[in-house]
């Protein structure tokens, strides 16, 4: 049998992981952004893209990888959210797993850091998601 099963009374697991590699192109230092979500332990969505422009800090390159990363973990999410509607279940909770702690401090206080205040503006909508509680960082 092939697929993604669970049992009738497991709550859904779905995460994602969210990274960049700041700075790794030796010609343009441009950074990729990674991420991959997980449903019940196998992989569903996943990407490794160049950013559009270089960042000035790691912090930054892991913000936009962040950003790109919830964007789709929001698609996927309500798409699950749907089935699991129409099941009369609970959809799971969208949580995205980010390791640099400057990150994660930047997307919880609106305050405007040094290191994101340069940060183009559609980049930013993380601080909302996380404020609404539409998405939880780990």
């Amino acid at each position: 049998m092939h697929g993604i099963c669970s049992k009738p009374s497991a709550r859904i697991d779905f995460r994602g992981y969210s990274d960049a590699d700041w700075d790794g192109d030796l010609t343009d230092r441009k950074s990729t952004s990674g991420y991959v979500f997980m449903l019940l332990g196998a992989p569903v969505s996943w990407v490794s893209k160049k950013q559009p422009s270089v960042s000035l800090s790691t912090s930054e390159a892991e913000y936009i990888a962040l950003s790109l990363a919830i964007q789709e973990g929001k698609w996927i999410h309500r798409l699950l959210c749907e089935i699991m509607a129409a099941a009369n279940e609970d959809g799971p909770d969208l949580m995205v797993r980010e390791e640099n702690l400057s990150c994660i401090k930047m997307t919880k206080n609106p305050v405007n850091h040094g290191r994101a205040k340069h940060s183009d503006i559609k980049y930013h909508h993380i601080r909302d998601e996380v404020k609404r509680g539409e998405v939880k960082l780990e």
